[in-house]
């Protein structure tokens, strides 16, 4: 991929789950790599060719000092999961998404930028019926979700307007190395490893679990191809299991661990079958998942081995 050797790229969220993955993958591709983040990690990677940055970008005063250069690509993977009311810190959670995404456009150089890549979550669906389709209607339930939203309907409204060159992803569950052990296929293959008895719920709600390497190919993908432009991709395996099996599953590839169903409630309001259709991503940038659920599992277990 030669389009991004020497590109200069702006990674928000490069020390997250996927960003490190893409990361290290676009790096191998000579790209010259900013990673933006709301706080200092310990996840990083050394490289001459990558440059850390962190800073509040809900102040613009600030994020202006810092992000002072143009680029190439912007992938915004920015943001974490929190699940909190609108009158329980969800206007922070709104402010943080939402607020940060408004401000980087407003200092980006769009003369210099080919594309703006923007990450949001299955959970802008809500309680829709699954397979769900791109053209369904949004509902989200949380401060969370309404942010992701409102920033993807921010970026397309753009691209329709002012030809801005914006693309957006909708990922549902994604898994592999480097993501945090607070998630449930870490938390089982944890559980697993350890041989201990561990509570989880009924497992009855049917998801979707992608491969991380399949999702950066997607992310690939999506800013490489003119067709993605002013385009919203569902992103996913296509291949819905119960979270029943997942579980069942990691413990057979282990062969030990004593999962204990039926210990956790659901969560309120929770979708028990929430997976997409990936038909628009496959016929539009020819994209599709290239790992199955048990090689990535296997690969997701023995870097889980390494670091326990």
């Amino acid at each position: 991929m030669t389009q991004f050797k020497n590109s200069s790229i702006l990674v928000i969220g490069g020390t997250g789950f996927i960003g490190i993955n893409f990361v290290k993958r676009i790096l191998e591709h000579g790209a010259k790599v900013t990673c933006l983040s709301l706080t200092k990690s310990k996840n990083k990677i050394y490289h001459k060719n990558l440059k850390y940055v962190t800073c509040d970008y809900t102040k613009i005063s600030i994020l202006k000092k810092k992000i002072n250069k143009p680029f190439k690509y912007v992938v915004n993977l920015g943001g974490y999961i929190d699940h909190s009311k609108f009158f329980n810190k969800g206007r922070l959670v709104i402010d943080n998404h939402f607020l940060s995404t408004m401000n980087l456009l407003v200092l980006l150089n769009k003369k210099k930028l080919k594309r703006y890549l923007h990450i949001g979550t299955c959970d802008e669906y809500g309680e829709n019926s699954s397979p769900i389709k791109e053209s369904s209607r949004e509902d989200p339930i949380t401060s969370y979700a309404l942010a992701k939203l409102a920033s993807i309907n921010l970026l397309i409204m753009l691209n329709k307007t002012e030809k801005f060159p914006s693309t957006a992803l909708r990922l549902f569950l994604v898994y592999g190395p480097h993501q945090k052990s607070d998630r449930l296929i870490p938390q089982v293959i944890k559980g697993c490893l350890k041989k201990i008895k561990f509570p989880v719920s009924k497992g009855i709600q049917l998801r979707d679990f992608c491969y991380v390497d399949d999702v950066v190919n997607a992310i690939i993908l999506a800013l490489i191809k003119k067709e993605a432009l002013g385009q919203v991709f569902n992103v996913g395996s296509g291949n819905p299991v119960s979270v029943k099996f997942i579980i069942k599953k990691i413990s057979k590839i282990i062969r030990q661990g004593k999962p204990q169903f039926n210990k956790i409630p659901f969560r309120k309001n929770e979708n028990l079958k929430l997976y997409p259709s990936i038909n628009k991503i496959r016929r539009v940038l020819g994209w599709k998942p290239q790992t199955n659920l048990n090689q990535g599992l296997v690969k997701t277990i023995n870097y889980y081995k390494t670091i326990k």
